[in-house]
């Protein structure tokens, strides 16, 4: 008894869980560049389960006699997986500014932060008063040299390899990093969730190419992720109904016993 509540407990737990994964992919839904956070369920450690054969009859052998036979497992709940990253291309939106930028294909942005240098798809550039290009939250955006891009004052076109030129003028080039398997090679940022970390240098060649004038919008299908909320939360309703009625059992249980 004990255990079926520790098992209804558990999947009320990792509901919960799940739930706030789904909520904080929900609240990004409008964030450009942004990718989301994936997690499943697995079993909680198994137990074995045996049983005594009964005492000795007329046609039991003796080596059978009171000897332990296997059941099988028995499951004591559930528990969430590690969280994991999807990082699925997004569609492109277009917007039409000329420092909006997005990456078509593998590959991330490269900027600055106090931190250190951090990876991103979201393309959100401006100018800063000394025509610095920076992101949306004032990180410098790096150059294929690692330093940062100063962009004089003009009409910005941006070609496909990264390439900028400003009223025609060459001015530099965006620094673009890829990896060979982003699921293990990279991290979020843990002050920013639109930021990724690498133990190590860029393993991978870029294959994508910037296009200009366009952000690409978070890889989240808004209906798939409201039937997640719907059917999570319907599953730990039912685990806290189940917690309800063996802590009911429990109760009656030991009333029980105490008359005796």
């Amino acid at each position: 008894m004990i255990k079926g509540l520790y098992a209804a407990a558990s999947a009320m737990l990792a509901g919960l869980t799940r739930q706030n994964i789904i909520s904080h992919n929900l609240a990004n839904i409008d964030t450009p560049g942004f990718k989301q956070v994936l997690t499943s369920l697995d079993d909680f450690v198994d137990t074995p389960v045996s049983t005594h054969t009964r005492a000795a009859g007329w046609f039991t052998p003796l080596r059978l006699v009171n000897q332990p036979r296997a059941l099988g497992d028995l499951g004591l709940g559930v528990e969430t997986i590690e969280p994991v990253t999807d990082f699925e291309d997004g569609a492109l939106r277009q917007t039409s500014q000329p420092l909006d930028l997005a990456l078509n294909g593998a590959g991330f942005f490269r900027v600055q932060t106090p931190d250190g240098e951090r990876y991103t798809r979201d393309g959100r550039f401006l100018r800063d008063a000394g025509g610095t290009l920076v992101t949306v939250d004032g990180f410098q955006v790096l150059n294929a040299a690692g330093a940062p891009i100063t962009l004089p004052e003009g009409t910005v076109s941006v070609a496909g390899d990264g390439t900028l030129a400003v009223n025609g003028q060459a001015a530099g080039q965006l620094g673009l990093a890829a990896f060979t398997d982003p699921a293990t090679e990279l991290s979020r940022d843990p002050t920013n969730g639109n930021l990724f970390t690498a133990a190590g240098a860029p393993t991978g060649t870029v294959a994508g190419t910037v296009v200009q004038g366009y952000l690409e919008t978070a890889n989240i299908n808004p209906a798939q992720l409201m039937t997640q909320m719907v059917s999570v939360g319907r599953a730990y309703e039912a685990a806290q109904r189940l917690v309800q009625t063996q802590d009911d059992l429990l109760g009656r249980a030991i009333a029980t016993i105490s008359r005796l």
